[in-house]
């Protein structure tokens, strides 16, 4: 049986991508967090399962609420970075994508007192205007990263990336988010919101065929936000965003039970590291 990898996205409700042209970072302080809750609740999970995860948690939340980044690691579990303050790395110039990936490394490490060595990119920002990013983080020490999503959407991807695994720099990988290769096209296969819209049955097929199919260990990714159904409501937002944001919240504690019920999981780190790299297959 794969082991796949497990991994959330760790940030707050009001810092996703789709509301920062409604919420001013810089009121960010007096948002309501919800994040502490909601990242207890995950743990308890874990440890139900007996399973353990990586956690890519933001440099600014792990500022306001160290404690909890040392649970994450007492609890056995990976940390990794996602960056300082929730800034795409498409976003930035190379100067600020550095200063964001090393001031983060240096706050997660200082707080929990472990090594990070795994990033990923807020909303998946590293394409192909911004392939520099991989310089940046071979420099300051990351052994991989976890930032590209191999699928054609309108606010992230590079469809024609590796599925898999791959060299990016020396020292340097490239663990993409899960697709599933059918009609000539990637199909994403691996949380977020598309694990809220479509039914649990297809997300386990999904994952089931690239664990048989491709061989390859499948990554999956949520976050706290979407086990919670008493965040507060954002206003003016679009339909379209309002839809992504908040369908079938509802519904993922009872599927993420059953999806830890049905799978092997672990840490990227002990997946993906000091392992023979496969052989090269675009798709």
């Amino acid at each position: 049986m794969i082991t796949n990898a497990l991994t959330i996205d760790v940030e707050d409700y009001f810092q996703v991508s789709a509301f920062a042209p409604h919420i001013d970072r810089a009121t960010w302080d007096n948002c309501e967090c919800r994040v502490e809750r909601n990242v207890h609740r995950i743990l308890a999970l874990l440890e139900q399962h007996n399973t353990k995860a990586t956690f890519f948690t933001l440099g600014w939340v792990a500022q306001r609420y160290p404690q909890l980044v040392r649970q994450i690691v007492e609890g056995g579990h990976e940390l990794a970075s996602h960056g300082y303050g929730h800034e795409r790395a498409s976003d930035l110039t190379q100067a600020a994508f550095l200063e964001d990936i090393r001031s983060a490394k240096a706050i997660l490490e200082d707080i929990s007192g472990s090594a990070v060595v795994g990033y990923r990119a807020p909303s998946f920002s590293i394409g192909k205007s911004n392939l520099w990013a991989f310089d940046c983080l071979a420099e300051t020490g990351h052994r991989y990263s976890s930032s590209i999503y191999p699928i054609a959407h309108d606010h992230y991807g590079m469809p024609d990336s590796p599925r898999f695994v791959h060299e990016v720099r020396p020292g340097l990988i490239e663990v993409p988010i899960t697709t599933l290769r059918a009609f000539g096209r990637n199909f994403p296969s691996s949380g977020g919101g598309y694990f809220r819209l479509l039914p649990y049955a297809l997300t386990r097929w999904m994952l089931q065929r690239v664990n048989a199919d491709d061989g390859q260990a499948g990554i999956f990714y949520f976050h706290p936000w979407e086990i919670d159904t008493q965040q507060p409501r954002i206003e003016g937002i679009s339909a379209k965003t309002r839809f992504r944001h908040y369908v079938n919240i509802d519904r993922v504690e009872a599927r993420l039970n059953q999806l830890l019920t049905d799978f092997r999981w672990g840490r990227m780190d002990h997946i993906f590291l000091d392992k023979p790299l496969p052989h090269a297959h675009a798709h």
